[in-house]
């Protein structure tokens, strides 16, 4: 249980948890290109995201949309992103096949 300050939120309030979700969903993708962590901000969007929306259900605050959107947003990235490991590692295990392949037929 939390304390009765934290049970109950100021009217119009959003959760701040909701905020954080949202916002590193949408930095993830960048995260790539500037070595900040694509997948370390997925994370932290996802855990973020399901933290508010618990609280969000426990205190009545708003953000309940904004927690909702960065979690859609994290886990389409997360899917998209395992396509591409999946796909590159493929590929890379794919030329080293085909060059043993190609090498060991003498």
């Amino acid at each position: 249980m939390g304390t009765p300050a934290m049970m109950a939120a100021a009217p119009g309030q959003t959760n701040t948890l909701a905020w954080v979700s949202l916002a590193s969903a949408i930095a993830a993708p960048f995260g790539h290109f500037i070595g900040v962590g694509g997948i370390t901000l997925i994370i932290v969007s996802l855990v973020t995201g399901h933290m508010a929306r618990s609280q969000i259900k426990k205190t009545g605050e708003g953000g309940a949309g904004l927690a909702l959107a960065g979690l859609i947003i994290s886990y389409v990235h997360l899917a998209i992103s395992a396509l591409v490991f999946i796909l590159f590692f493929g590929l890379i295990i794919a030329v080293i096949g085909g060059l043993f392949a190609a090498g060991g037929g003498h």
